[in-house]
């Protein structure tokens, strides 16, 4: 097991905003969790992550507790997270965008290499390699938010509303990049994501959030027949 997350209990102030949910990935899986906004979707990553305290719950990592761990030594054992809408270093260029990916890493990591290896993956980040990343457009701070979280050759990566903000043409393309790294170099995702229908499609498992609360978990090929789903979630 990969990633074991127990009984998570999230809140801000008095309001829950995750109320009991367990779920687990294994090494090479791709899960999403989907729900509409406000689900807790985001939260859970957060708390993944460690940007926000867990009030009851356990999260392993890799045979490791990592409950009580800061976000930097969670980074250094081997998440890295893609946070919604981009969150790019607006005024620094795209090279030194990715390589603040790098920084503080645990182990040595070829850095050349890995950049040429995201350059054949986005191609667009190469040509705009000396912009800052404020000059460029959506679909592309969101290409280089993912290429960042990559270059460290994480063992997970937290994927947050990655379709937040883009046209469906890139939406495509982004999700066909999930499946590629996924298929292709084994890498193990966990993404949160309102857009069912598309998350659905390229994962492994999924789990169905509603105010805070886990109702429904299954794998992904059954839950886009699922009757419930298809109403609710994929609008049919």
């Amino acid at each position: 097991m990969l990633l074991d997350a127990h009984e998570l209990h999230i809140s801000y102030g008095d309001i829950r905003a995750v109320n009991g949910v367990s779920f687990d990935l294994q090494e090479g899986e791709l899960v999403s969790i989907i729900g509409a906004n406000g689900a807790g979707k985001s939260s859970i990553l957060n708390g993944i992550m460690g940007i926000v305290p867990l009030r009851k719950g356990s999260i392993h990592f890799d045979t490791d507790e990592i409950t009580s761990l800061a976000t930097h030594q969670r980074a250094k054992a081997g998440i890295r997270m893609v946070p919604e809408r981009a969150r790019v270093f607006p005024r620094l260029t795209v090279y030194e965008n990715l390589m603040a990916g790098a920084y503080g890493l645990r182990k040595r990591i070829k850095i050349a290499k890995q950049i040429a290896w995201l350059h054949d993956l986005f191609p667009i980040l190469k040509e705009r390699n000396n912009q800052p990343a404020n000059t460029l457009s959506g679909g592309e701070q969101q290409q280089l938010s993912i290429a960042r979280a990559l270059i460290s050759e994480p063992k997970l990566l937290l994927v947050d509303e990655v379709s937040m903000g883009l046209m469906p043409k890139l939406v495509d393309q982004v999700f066909e990049v999930l499946k590629q790294l996924n298929r292709d170099h084994g890498l193990s995702i966990l993404v949160v994501e309102q857009n069912a229908m598309a998350s659905l499609k390229i994962s492994h498992r999924a789990y169905v959030l509603e105010t805070g609360t886990c109702v429904h978990e299954g794998r992904a090929s059954e839950l886009l027949e699922d009757p419930k789903v298809k109403e609710v979630y994929l609008g049919h």
